[in-house]
């Protein structure tokens, strides 16, 4: 109070004096851009009060004092980057920092802070005024919507210079596109005179980037002069290439850096090991390193060992040994993720000519620690692998291209700017453009579908098994639902979750999905479950068939468990393949279940569903349905791929109306972005509101989607395990994954609702009524069991001490509870829409 009390006087003061009071500026929002601004501005507005908001390291590096170069430094984190003045408006400084590069503002928080620590010197104002004039003249890479090579003659250029610049710049001073290969002869000719002209590195790399792109494009042309029919295709690898793939070699070649985006089963491995065999011919690598995930290290070994003759090194162990594999004279060498953020500066010393990136949707998140190790990997050349670019958000697709080429989708703000839709207070609703993408990224992305490339390929067949639930399964899954429909009517009244109720959110949805193959995947006791006993019955019937193998997967190990505890007694072989596997153990897995004639059967979680060649079998049968089709397709892709003979049988085992059920059609709209984006379909494609509004909208949508469910089902199936399973952490669902909620009334539910309430009330009270006045003489008793017996009369019960009546109702069976939860949730939600408008 004492404080406030002495800035009240002290504001009294300042007023009785005349003196003006100067307001705290208002901070522009960091997370919606207001509405009087476009979006270049708010981005500008943003860095320019970061920048000037930092406690940098300023050193003058030149010996002008405002025009000249600094070097700026954040003494927290030790970066440093050369910040170059050449006055206050944008695009005319420039900063060795990404977001520079890449933002095409002309403007970073390192450019203001410096010219907020410019701005107060003697002098400074004068000479922003009277503007830069330097008497040497430039040569620069000019960073705006895409980066040109420019020439900025100084106040004493001579005129032959002037004259001889005119044939390789334009009028406004860009490079010349024609002139690009001839930038280098420019540069060693320009007839200077004792002028000085200044051409900067960043400016240098980039001409080079360019002649060297040219170069490699002409000589692969030239060696193989009919292009995929070029007869040198027949001896680059020791197995024929079929006619996509051959494309796809001479596309990543030429290219330099590039994604291969076809669909799971196409060969992606073998075009990347092609397309390297091709540089090696016509650019001269001689390190290649590929980086992918644990399970998948050595059948990389194996399929270069397979296709080439060079040599390979899988870098593992304690750093030290790795240390030592880095030191090997190796053609390849081969990593995992997990190990980038340690073995930085051994890479940069081994100082790879071309990174190969394997099931790089691993990247797609580019908050994590994961990938941005990633994209500080240096190498001229680069391939990226992967059948699923974009999953559930343009954010990942984004986030894999910047590995490849950072300024091909330009900065992220802009990139979702141009194809988000949002509502007036700007939360998403909807993706547009998405052809525009595609056209975006043609020069270094080639994508085909199995429909595509190989029309030979045999033939898939989906079916769907809908299966009862237990009445154990169904207390599981009705106790989640219920506090699933408290939490979104929580959000729905509130408009937000604390994190602690959005936590709750997650266990209890992924809780109903656990509850649908086995209670023992909950309670770790008890097993009760259709799922596992109807696969055994398939089983039986698909072993009948003496070559025919199955791949079976599920998310979870209890699934695997229980399966595993009904084929031991019949002695039945199989393979059980999950992330507890050491690596070195899984190729010795892999490689017995294609070759032993007796392992005809394959337990799999989600580690086998990328990168694995599993066409040794026929059947995938599909225990739990995952949130995500791109992970589904994984799945499927193991055994539906390139090498398959024989028709392709997939089973998927479905939880009848459960939340299994009701995510079949509600996950439609990832796979249309996906088609949106990168084949060519809808070109907008509508969602809900923001990250957590969406999430909450689809929990509502799936559940709405549930249809009635199957009569419950008994089970005398054992319920105790003599072996404890291994614990596999939970999947929790994130931001963009679709859960459930309570379904939703039919139109015209509403009467329907009111008649049977007032039906309700209407036999309660007469129920209530009789147990209050005894029966007349010669009338039975409603409590006797008579044939006009009112079902409430077994409801009321009279308190003998006290004489009062209370109503005894019984608990309803479980999905009776979801029901009454799904209508009531609803309502409330009205009545508060009702009484808000008041």
């Amino acid at each position: 109070m004492k404080k406030s009390q002495t800035k009240t006087e002290i504001i009294t003061k300042l007023k009785s004096t005349g003196k003006k009071i100067a307001k705290k500026p208002k901070k522009t929002p960091r997370t919606r851009k207001p509405a009087e601004m476009s979006l270049e501005e708010w981005q500008i507005r943003l860095r320019r009060e970061y920048g000037r908001e930092q406690n940098f390291d300023l050193k003058n590096l030149g010996s002008e004092p405002i025009f000249s170069e600094f070097l700026v430094k954040n003494p927290e984190t030790g970066g440093a980057y050369r910040v170059a003045i050449r006055g206050q408006d944008l695009g005319e400084n420039y900063c060795s920092c990404p977001d520079f590069r890449i933002n095409t503002l002309g403007t970073c928080k390192h450019i203001e802070f410096t010219l907020a620590k410019l701005e107060h010197k003697r002098g400074a104002k004068k000479a922003f005024e009277e503007g830069f004039h330097p008497t040497y003249s430039e040569l620069y890479l000019h960073y705006g919507s895409h980066r040109e090579l420019r020439f900025k003659p100084g106040i004493e250029c001579p005129e032959e210079l002037l004259k001889y610049a005119s044939r390789y710049f334009d009028e406004k001073g860009a490079l010349k596109p024609k002139a690009i290969s001839r930038f280098h002869t420019f540069v060693s000719n320009a007839p200077k005179n004792g002028h000085e002209l200044r051409c900067y590195e960043d400016a240098l790399q980039f001409a080079a980037q360019l002649r060297d792109g040219e170069q490699r494009r002409k000589q692969i042309e030239k060696r193989f002069p009919k292009g995929i029919s070029s007869p040198q295709f027949r001896n680059l690898l020791n197995v024929e290439l079929y006619p996509y793939q051959r494309k796809g070699a001479l596309f990543a070649a030429k290219a330099g850096r590039c994604l291969i985006g076809d669909d799971m089963g196409l060969g992606k491995t073998i075009q990347a090991i092609a397309a390297v065999e091709i540089l090696a011919q016509t650019a001269g690598i001689e390190r290649v390193l590929v980086v992918g995930p644990t399970s998948l290290k050595h059948q990389w070994q194996q399929e270069i060992e397979r296709f080439t003759s060079r040599s390979i090194h899988v870098v593992e162990g304690l750093r030290t040994k790795r240390r030592a594999a880095y030191q090997l004279d190796s053609f390849y060498k081969i990593i995992n993720y997990d190990v980038i953020h340690n073995d930085l500066d051994l890479i940069e010393e081994w100082a790879p000519d071309i990174i190969i990136l394997d099931e790089a949707q691993r990247i797609k998140n580019w908050k994590t620690r994961r990938a941005q190790c990633v994209k500080r990997l240096q190498s001229e050349y680069a391939i990226v692998l992967t059948g699923t670019p974009l999953e559930n958000r343009l954010e990942e697709l984004h986030s894999i291209v910047e590995f490849v080429d950072r300024y091909r989708l330009g900065p992220l703000f802009r990139f979702l700017s141009n194809h988000q839709k949002v509502d007036d207070v700007g939360k998403v609703v909807g993706y547009h453009n998405l052809s525009q993408i595609g056209k975006t990224l043609e020069p270094i992305l080639i994508r085909r579908t199995k429909d595509e490339v190989l029309q030979e390929l045999p033939e898939r067949v989906d079916q769907q098994h809908f299966v009862p639930m237990t009445d154990e399964q169904w207390n599981h899954h009705a106790e989640n639902q219920l506090i699933v429909a408290r939490i979104v009517h929580k959000w729905r009244r509130l408009g937000f979750l604390t994190e602690k109720d959005q936590r709750r959110l997650m266990i209890a949805l992924q809780n109903m999905r656990m509850s649908c193959n086995s209670t023992f995947l909950l309670d770790k006791n008890s097993d009760h479950g259709i799922k596992a006993d109807e696969f055994l019955v398939l089983l039986q019937e698909l072993l009948e068939e003496p070559e025919t193998k199955i791949v079976v997967f599920s998310q979870w190990l209890g699934t695997h468990q229980v399966i595993i505890d009904r084929l031991d007694p019949l002695k039945l072989d199989y393979i059980f393949y999950h992330g507890g596997v050491p690596g070195p153990k899984r190729k010795d897995l892999i490689q017995r279940f294609r070759d032993d004639p007796t392992c005809r059967i394959f337990l799999s979680t989600d580690a086998g569903g990328v990168g694995l060649n599993l066409q040794c079998a026929s059947v995938v049968v599909v225990m739990d349905q995952p949130w995500n089709p791109a992970v589904l397709e994984q799945r499927i892709g193991r055994v539906h791929r390139l090498g398959q003979k024989r028709n392709v049988r997939v089973v998927h085992y479905i939880a009848q109306g459960t939340i299994e059920h009701g995510m079949l059609e509600v996950l439609k709209f990832k796979k249309s972005m996906f088609a949106g984006v990168l084949d060519g379909g809808e070109d907008q494609v509508f969602l809900g509101e923001s990250k957590l509004n969406k999430f909450m909208e689809t929990v509502e949508k799936v559940t709405s989607s549930i249809p009635e469910s199957m009569p419950h089902q008994e089970t005398a199936t054992p319920d105790s395990k003599d072996e404890e399973t291994i614990p596999e952490t939970m999947e929790l669902i994130g931001e963009e994954t679709p859960p459930p909620t309570t379904p939703k009334p039919a139109e015209g539910g509403w009467e329907e609702l009111i008649s049977t309430g007032v039906e309700f009330f209407s036999k309660l009270g007469q129920a209530l009524q009789t147990a209050q006045s005894p029966p007349e003489k010669g009338k039975p008793s409603k409590k006797t069991g008579s044939k006009e017996s009112d079902p409430f009369s077994d409801m009321i019960v009279k308190d003998k001490k006290t004489g009062q009546t209370y109503l005894k109702a019984p608990l309803p069976e479980p999905d009776t509870l979801q029901k009454i939860a799904s209508a009531l949730s609803p309502l409330f939600d009205a009545l508060q829409n009702l009484g808000g408008k008041k």
